[in-house]
């Protein structure tokens, strides 16, 4: 058998593949492992740089000491309202890699970092207004949109077999550019530096991605244009119950990775320098075990692996509720840690489940072979913007938490308190929906239609 080509289309005025079928094996073991290979690298540069620039205000607050006039509940809202834009342009920017083709808005995402970096460079003094940093903060939240369109773009270069392990790769390199920009950050303050270090450490890189992205990458004519997709993906309540069990995972990822330094400052009096020592640990290992996550959920199933993950992170808040009670902070990082880790590792299992859903879904309907495949990567690429975007908005109501815990009792006991209870009805939830009904699907279904294939959740 022939595989199909994937040389760019001249007609199109640029890198387009014209066919694209990575669930034919001979087609994938041909041309498609290497071409997905190099578009996922250069998706994953530009994801990183992304992220980093949108959680960078979780590094400016601790830069901003007294001179800057802002109180903790301040700089609470400021890395808050960076989280709730990073969550709202998820949907745009999901779609947008239909319109304009993956690479194309790689290329565009990638230069707009440059407008939040510029800005807050500028900007980035005592005695400026807090009005002005809320809109810095916002601009930044761009960054949090490149996620979307990356994974809308990897979901569509690899087969269902493989997206587990690549979508988890592809997010995990992407998470870790908020460690990253903590690490630096901790290096700038180490050297008594100020934040236009920072911010001006990235402007290079963010130029470099861009030109990477348009060296390197493709464009898949098959995702192209299909409005429909997002109409299916909204009526579609997996697509509501898989933005809620990731507003437990990613939604807690990205609200500590904002939260956990003002936490260390705020609750337990460390300083800037005290705090960035330990801020970037948690998002480190989040990051880097997010692949395992996707990985441990192609052997397993997701559902399985999400549902213990859950159980792990309610039994770590609960030890942080006990260790914010008893001002024990050697206990409280390390619990906070382990609970880093934990949602690292669920974000990879939980973004394994939906293209497995979708999938099991089109076996049900009967589609066979790549019929299946397209059914399923066609509602699984439109449904990942708006659950990513949803659960990025766990990350706001995170921050806002502690900010009204803060206020209210002077800790963040009575958010984690929250929290706890939040993880046992995501547990609930992963359970019922998608454990629980497998075993009465298959058993009611049966003896009704032994010839079609049904829906089950088992491997999801």
């Amino acid at each position: 058998m022939t595989a199909p080509s994937t040389a760019p289309a001249a007609s199109r005025g640029g890198r387009w593949i014209e066919h694209w079928d990575p669930e034919n094996e001979a087609f994938w073991n041909e041309t498609g492992e290497k071409v997905a290979r190099r578009n996922l690298i250069f998706s994953v540069l530009s994801e990183h740089i992304g992220f980093s620039i949108w959680t960078v205000w979780s590094v400016m607050v601790l830069f901003m000491g007294p001179e800057y006039g802002l109180t903790p509940a301040d700089k609470f809202f400021l890395v808050s309202m960076a989280t709730l834009v990073g969550a709202i342009v998820r949907i745009p920017y999901t779609f947008a890699v239909a319109i304009f083709g993956g690479r194309n808005w790689t290329i565009v995402s990638a230069s707009l970092l440059l407008v939040p970096t510029v800005a807050a460079f500028v900007v980035m003094e005592p005695g400026t207004s807090f009005n002005t940093f809320l809109i810095c903060a916002m601009l930044a939240g761009i960054g949090g949109g490149n996620f979307a369109s990356s994974m809308t773009n990897i979901n569509a270069f690899f087969p269902l077999r493989k997206k587990g392990w690549a979508l988890g790769l592809n997010a995990g390199g992407g998470n870790i550019g908020v460690p990253v920009v903590q690490l630096i950050g901790l290096a700038v303050i180490g050297a008594s530096g100020g934040p236009r270090v920072l911010l001006g450490i990235y402007i290079p890189f963010i130029v470099i991605a861009a030109v990477l992205a348009a060296v390197y990458m493709d464009n898949i004519s098959s995702v192209k244009n299909d409005t429909g997709a997002a109409k299916d993906a909204v009526k579609e309540a997996h697509t509501w119950i898989m933005s809620f069990l990731y507003i437990g995972t990613f939604g807690s990822f990205i609200g500590y990775s904002f939260a956990f330094g003002l936490v260390l400052q705020t609750q337990f009096g460390r300083t800037p320098l005290e705090s960035a020592y330990v801020t970037f640990i948690g998002p480190l290992l989040g990051s880097l075990i997010r692949p395992l996550g996707g990985a441990l959920a192609d052997k397993y199933g997701g559902a399985k692996i999400t549902l213990w993950n859950y159980v792990g992170m309610a039994a770590a808040t609960g030890i942080i509720v006990i260790a914010s009670m008893q001002k024990s902070l050697p206990l409280f990082t390390t619990a906070f840690i382990a609970l880093f880790v934990l949602t690292g590792l669920g974000n990879g299992s939980t973004f394994k489940m939906i293209p497995g859903i979708f999938q099991a879904k089109a076996l049900a309907k009967g589609l066979e072979g790549e019929e299946a495949a397209a059914y399923g990567r066609r509602l699984s690429g439109a449904s990942m913007g708006i659950i990513g975007a949803v659960g990025a908005l766990g990350g706001l109501g995170i921050n806002l938490a502690f900010r009204q815990s803060f206020l209210s009792v002077g800790s963040g006991t009575g958010a984690f308190v929250a929290f706890l209870a939040f993880y046992g009805l995501c547990f609930a939830v992963t359970w019922a929906v998608y454990l629980r009904r497998t075993a009465s699907n298959t058993s009611a279904t049966t003896a009704t239609t032994e010839s079609k294939p049904q829906l089950s959740y088992a491997e999801v």
